[in-house]
């Protein structure tokens, strides 16, 4: 078993492969993050395990949070080696978000995918948020990352930007989407922030002024919205002719959530009809799930009181990191950046908060604190 400290948050957070044996097959059970910092190891276990003849590689991925383009570059290199010696590469239980890339990438064809039947999910019919996200909670990791580009609370272009992100990964993921935007309520009032084409945002304009549309529901009532065939469909009668216009056939509106109530909504429009199958709910609302706690961590729902507090008190962790960076630089004779990495390094040997590193940095320069010589002794 590989198994590193779990330093918190970051790429190390619980990551590990397990790795267990049945004759010719060797299963590796990975969990937690794979991306540039664990793609390597996990690398070079499955070549270990190749190189000792093991024709058949599993790889177990029920407990995988996260996997970017290093992780994929495993999986290509390991099926090209086990494909030139007649072996064979399986994924087990990879998320939809994941199975979903392997298809645009084409690495589908070089592996074969092992999804047990209790992993094949339907949201069902229209129904409250709660339900709705809770069958997206499973597979939320791959984009998960998204949230670290928002600062707490973040500037609107930040958030506005990573809104952008979002449905450029639900237009190229989602089968069947041909447009997507996010609607937002801001100043009382729904807004498109990100769209990705102007048909798009014509769709969303239309429903707000007509005061009806799946868009409009979902963002007011806090439940998703799912029109497979506007051609059959009776609801919204002022907006459907002028989507039919614009030549949109199906349509599904997943709320999203502030801290108490819906804030907006993820639309995803076909062109088609009937498009959005059990697998594109899924990732709907695993997309809408995201975007919801990028959108609470960024404070959009916030009081102004609420907002002035976090900002004192990223302010005030900022000045105490600054404070101990100093320090450190004095007695080691270091640059900034090398300071730094000595207070990141105690944090997760010690599997501490860094601010709380820092806070007894500084302290140590007012007493004679036992941790006068902490930074000294740290590599």
């Amino acid at each position: 078993m590989s198994t590193p400290p779990d330093y918190g948050e970051g790429s190390w957070a619980g990551f590990g492969v397990i790795v267990s044996y049945d004759a010719e097959r060797a299963t590796l059970a990975v969990r937690g993050e794979v991306d540039l910092l664990t793609a390597p190891e996990l690398g070079a276990i499955v070549d270990l395990v190749i190189d000792r003849d093991h024709r058949v590689v599993v790889l177990d991925l029920a407990e995988l949070r996260f996997m970017d383009g290093s992780g994929l570059g495993v999986i290509a290199k390991g099926a090209e080696r086990l494909r030139t010696t007649g072996g064979e590469f399986v994924l087990r239980s990879p998320s939809v978000l994941l199975a979903r890339l392997l298809e645009i990438t084409g690495l589908i064809d070089a592996v074969r995918v092992e999804v047990p039947e209790v992993n094949r999910r339907r949201l069902g019919a229209e129904q409250a948020i709660g339900a709705c996200l809770a069958a997206a909670s499973e597979d939320a990791g791959l984009i998960a990352q998204l949230r670290r580009a928002t600062a707490i609370p973040a500037d609107r272009d930040v958030v506005d930007g990573v809104l952008g992100l979002v449905v450029a990964l639900a237009r190229a993921i989602v089968s069947g989407a041909d447009g997507v935007s996010v609607s937002l309520l801001r100043h009382g009032r729904l807004a498109t922030v990100a769209a990705s084409d102007q048909t798009v945002t014509d769709m969303d304009n239309h429903q707000y002024a007509t005061g009806e549309g799946p868009c409009v529901d979902a963002s007011i009532e806090g439940r998703w919205f799912h029109a497979e065939s506007l051609d059959t469909e009776s609801r919204w009668p002022a907006f459907i002719p002028k989507a039919a216009e614009l030549g949109i056939n199906a349509i599904l509106s997943t709320p999203l959530m502030g801290t108490e109530a819906p804030v907006g909504a993820l639309n995803i429009y076909s062109r088609t009809t009937a498009p959005f199958a059990a697998a594109e709910q899924e990732l709907a609302a695993i997309f809408a799930a995201e975007a919801s706690v990028i959108l609470r961590d960024a404070g959009v729902d916030m009081t102004e009181e609420a907002v002035v507090g976090r900002l004192d008190e990223a302010l005030a962790t900022r000045k105490v990191i600054s404070q101990a960076q100093g320090i450190v630089m004095a007695r080691r004779t270091l640059s900034a950046d090398d300071a730094f990495d000595v207070l990141r390094r105690r944090s997760q040997t010690t599997e501490r908060p860094l601010r709380d590193v820092a806070a007894e940095v500084v302290i140590s320069t007012q007493s004679s604190h036992p941790g006068d010589h902490m930074a000294e002794s740290d590599g």
